[in-house]
């Protein structure tokens, strides 16, 4: 699995890339702390792993710690509040002591660390499924969208016409839709386009998936969805490790740059 080296500059350039997307909403301080739980967060388990069998040698409920902390969902769980209120008290002593800069002067409340714990936790895993490998030499990914694989084990899988019309009409509506809501000379701003473009993707991913999964569970005997690919798969594996953690980043934005906000 990756080391320390690519889960930081994964985590910090996304910050980056977050914050001159939002003009100083996302700060140093979101970056600090979602590059922190995307490296160190689930990870966690591991030292305490380590500190356990060097301080208690016979078995202890210490032990079990680690492979119930290096989990996208337990860690946050079993750590989040802790973890939420002692970033947001680092944050408000790095901007009384000026050490790191926030831009509005505000630090961190609860709520956004708590987001930032979440998607960084998200994001330790997005890299550690791509990249891990199993005794299998199947990539953890791998496995995941294998487990919901629209297509067929062994050969090619059979072309229905109806998945063509389904699939190429989704496609059709996604792109004119797009081409439609951001038409020229329309007097909408462009992040009411970008609004209204993203609910488009919503709708448009959502019926595909429902495509897929009607294929695949309620079709008796199952049919492939998209041919031999693994679409639903990846629409799942995409929307839980990579986009969710990044709208989990842009829900813990400073909502006003001029109006100080008291942590929570």
């Amino acid at each position: 699995m990756p080391g320390p080296g690519p889960h930081l500059m994964y985590a910090m350039s996304s910050g980056l890339g977050l914050t001159h997307l939002s003009k100083g909403r996302f700060t140093p301080h979101h970056t600090l702390t979602y590059t922190v739980n995307a490296f160190f967060g689930p990870d966690i388990g591991s030292f305490s792993d380590w500190l356990s069998s060097t301080l208690f040698p016979a078995p202890s409920f210490l032990s079990s710690l680690p492979d119930a902390i290096h989990h996208p969902f337990y860690y946050v769980l079993i750590l989040g509040f802790p973890l939420c209120v002692f970033y947001s008290w680092v944050s408000t002593l790095l901007v009384q002591r000026n050490l790191l800069d926030s831009v509005s002067g505000v630090p961190l409340s609860r709520r956004q660390c708590l987001l930032l714990i979440s998607a960084g936790s998200l994001s330790h895993f997005f890299l550690d499924h791509l990249f891990e490998v199993d005794d299998s030499s199947l990539s953890s990914a791998r496995l995941i969208i294998y487990d919901l694989k629209d297509g067929v084990a062994e050969g090619r899988a059979p072309v229905n016409p109806d998945a063509v019309i389904v699939v190429g009409l989704l496609c059709t509506c996604l792109i004119g839709g797009f081409i439609y809501i951001n038409r020229a000379r329309l007097t909408k701003s462009p992040g009411k386009q970008s609004y209204h473009s993203m609910k488009l993707i919503l709708m448009i991913a959502s019926l595909y998936c429902l495509w897929c999964a009607s294929q695949i569970y309620w079709v008796n005997p199952r049919r492939p969805a998209v041919g031999e690919e693994a679409d639903l798969g990846v629409f799942v594996f995409m929307a839980t490790y990579f986009f969710l953690p990044h709208c989990l980043c842009i829900l813990s934005n400073n909502e006003d740059m001029h109006t100080e906000q008291l942590p929570l």
